[in-house]
């Protein structure tokens, strides 16, 4: 289990933080929970405020993945929190026979995903992973798991330990000091667990992940 940032060269969006927190309400908040159109294509007061494929994103980052992980054609690998399956679009796009999986509670996005990744992509919850023991050589979950409450996951986390054979990487929300969790509190919109860093790798211990990990701080 190590901390390692693979996710360096997506690119950094600007985020208006000051803009979001005023902005939200236990309605908007409400709203954004659900996962549905509105969160990926409505106002962005909800979520992204448009959510579509550009190489720009996934294509600069899945060749750090490739090597960290050693990929090949070989490879199978999982995308808990899938969206609409841009990142595991790339991931075949860059590495030709890789064989790709991935789950998304949305159903919204899931019907909207790119046609060409649709066959390898379901609506399913990270609390049950649809798939067999030791089934891939790594589990992705970026940004995702910390949109459930910290009962469900945990479930989530020893999960994604049951249907990997080898690897695990995850990012969540999670602060350093005040400051940053500070900012973590304007911005949130979805995440139900946020926890200091320190607090984080107790849980991962707690829960026998011994994955890789990152945090997103906005």
């Amino acid at each position: 289990m190590s901390q390692i940032n693979l996710l360096k060269n997506y690119p950094r969006i600007k985020r208006d933080i000051a803009g979001r927190a005023k902005a939200k309400s236990s309605h908007i908040r409400a709203i954004a929970r659900k996962f549905g159109k509105e969160f990926f294509d409505g106002d962005r007061i909800y979520g992204y405020g448009g959510f579509s494929y550009h190489p720009r994103f996934w294509q600069p980052v899945i060749p750090d993945f490739q090597k960290f992980y050693n990929l090949t054609g070989e490879s199978r690998i999982l995308d808990v929190g899938c969206a609409k399956g841009f990142m595991l679009y790339d991931f075949k796009q860059l590495i030709p026979g890789i064989a790709v999986a991935g789950i998304d509670i949305s159903t919204y996005a899931i019907n909207n995903c790119l046609p060409e990744i649709k066959p390898f992509i379901q609506v399913a919850n990270a609390t049950k992973l649809p798939f067999p023991d030791h089934s891939f050589d790594l589990v992705i979950s970026i940004n995702t798991i910390h949109n459930l409450p910290l009962k469900s996951l945990k479930r989530a986390l020893k999960e994604m330990m049951r249907v990997t054979k080898k690897h695990a990487f995850i990012t969540v929300d999670a602060y350093s000091n005040p400051e940053e969790q500070k900012r973590m509190e304007m911005w949130n919109l979805t995440a139900k667990t946020i926890l200091h860093e320190n607090e984080w790798e107790k849980l991962f211990h707690e829960v026998g992940y011994n994955g890789d990990y990152y945090w997103f701080t906005p």
